[in-house]
């Protein structure tokens, strides 16, 4: 059977987890989801600005990760087509991107001569957000000169403490 729907190169394809999905990746800056059985298109995934280097599935097969030539790895919610969040780092085209068995660890290989492991966590919802931003209010009262009064400080007391995207 031959899939069509690609508007330019196919660079990637990957089968999900249950084998009943196949998504692709193209120059036509198009991410696609498949129906193995009928070989019909799915859905149309479009975020990516430049061209789309590598697709994957997840290991439990809810969510997408795509790269491409703009440097930036995608998360995509496999259900509904909407993207998660961008991951950057990369200072050059990631050509490959995989999720490790357990699917916490994201591996990207990049143009730029690196490999990158990201720790993705489990929660990427509010508590995720807050922790995240209460990290990032704990550097900035380091200043004495932030402004913010000592009776404001403690509002970030027990949030957050890591962050579950980072680089390693």
């Amino acid at each position: 059977r031959t899939l069509k729907g690609h508007d330019s190169t196919v660079n990637s394809v990957n089968f999900s987890p249950d084998g009943k999905t196949l998504v692709s990746g193209s120059w036509d800056r198009t991410i696609k989801l498949w129906n193995v059985e009928t070989g019909k298109e799915i859905r149309t995934l479009k975020g990516d600005d430049w061209f789309v280097k590598s697709v994957n599935f997840s290991p439990d097969g809810k969510t997408l990760v795509s790269s491409s030539n703009d440097n930036t790895i995608k998360l995509w919610n496999g259900s509904t087509g909407q993207e998660i969040r961008t991951l950057k780092g990369h200072e050059g085209p990631v050509y490959s991107v995989n999720f490790s068995p357990d699917g916490k660890t994201l591996v990207s290989g990049s143009e730029d001569k690196t490999i990158k492991l990201w720790n993705l966590g489990t929660d990427w919802g509010l508590s995720d957000l807050m922790g995240r931003s209460c990290d990032w209010v704990r550097v900035y009262l380091q200043n004495p000169n932030s402004g913010v009064k000592e009776e404001d400080r403690h509002l970030c007391d027990g949030i957050g403490g890591k962050s579950s995207v980072s680089g390693f």
